[in-house]
């Protein structure tokens, strides 16, 4: 018997209303394994524990989540009553920098029956995988001045180590997929950091001569995300770059609500934290809207990370004959509730 210990930080807004029900369907498939157990360690780390102690975790909090397998995440956030810049850096890229989760990787995918803003895409399952510690997220800078004269200085930092192992991890993931890898560009307009990225893809391609790859600018690559999504398969792309593709990519998928994510360390010190993308969405906390379907996923990507891949499976199935006979929250198209859309997978199981 396997047990796997989950460090459960509901967050913030929505965060508590999809938890609970991913955490019953982690239950469920743990049962139907049998081989398996999980243990969960709740932590109430968010804007409201700032509220009261002036930081989102308290001083000993990555000690804490240091000894669990893995950190599962609902949201972060509340800009009504934390800035964005304290809660964010506070606690998700705290915990993304300290543990270092340098791999962000982000699916997106057609699912029949949910409404897409492109109408009837063609078929697409396309995954970013986003450089996760660097890049144009660095923090060396700095403000000076005041008022007319004030001036903000933001240096990006792109190390050979990270963007390898970034690319590296893409051209991995694309030979157990179709096969190619996009690499996410600017180099006719980023005078140093980009033309280096396309150095280091170049030479990191040469390692893996059965995928092939393609380099595109990014704003011509967004532009083919949203018109011919179906060309591509596994694209990588910088800490920024990553972060506005993968928003793209469930934009196309009909909802933001139904993209999840896993910051994953592979250096094996540190456990991975797994997170929905939606955010907080504070506007419909408690009202029954919130699309559960991004933190299931979520959960079916922790799976896989832990070689359950047979256990994620089951449950995209299961999340896509839900999907598919219509009962699906108000974002994509159906009228369906929270506690509907999570008991439907449920049963599905």
């Amino acid at each position: 018997m396997e047990t796997i210990r989950l460090a459960v930080i509901p967050g913030d807004g929505i965060g508590h209303e999809v938890v609970p029900g991913a955490l019953k369907i982690l239950e469920r498939l743990a049962e139907l394994h049998g081989g398996l157990k999980f243990e969960f360690e709740h932590y109430d780390y968010g804007c409201d524990y700032y509220l009261e102690h002036g930081e989102m975790m308290p001083e000993d909090g990555l000690e804490k989540l240091k000894e669990s397998d893995a950190v599962f995440l609902g949201a972060v956030g509340d800009v009504n009553k934390v800035p964005d810049h304290i809660s964010l850096w506070g606690l998700l890229i705290k915990i993304r920098r300290e543990f270092q989760q340098e791999i962000n990787v982000r699916p997106a995918k057609v699912f029949d029956g949910v409404r897409s803003p492109l109408g009837s895409p063609k078929d697409f399952d396309l995954v970013v995988v986003r450089e996760n510690s660097e890049g144009e997220y660095s923090s060396v800078g700095g403000r000076m001045f005041h008022e007319e004269h004030e001036i903000a200085i933001q240096s990006s930092v792109f190390s050979k180590r990270a963007t390898s192992q970034a690319m590296e991890y893409a051209f991995n993931l694309a030979g157990s997929r179709s096969g190619m890898v996009t690499s996410a560009t600017k180099s006719n307009g980023i005078y140093h950091a980009m033309p280096f990225w396309d150095d280091v893809f170049k030479e990191v391609s040469m390692e893996y001569p059965e995928v092939s790859t393609t380099s595109e600018h990014i704003d011509a690559l967004s532009a083919s995300f949203v018109t011919r999504p179906e060309r591509y398969d596994v694209v990588v792309a910088s800490n920024l770059f990553g972060d506005i593709l993968s928003d793209i990519g469930a934009g196309i998928m009909g909802s933001i609500g139904i993209a999840p994510s896993a910051n994953l360390n592979i250096n094996g010190k540190y456990p991975s934290m797994f997170e929905p993308v939606h955010g907080s969405a504070p506007d419909i906390v408690g009202r029954g809207l919130a699309n559960p379907v991004g933190q299931i996923w979520t959960a079916k990507m922790l799976l896989d990370h832990f070689g359950y891949e047979d256990l994620g499976g089951r449950l995209l199935k299961a999340i896509e004959d839900t999907l598919r006979e219509g009962i699906m929250t108000p974002d994509i198209g159906g009228n369906s509730s929270t506690e509907e859309v999570t008991a439907s997978i449920l049963e599905r199981l």
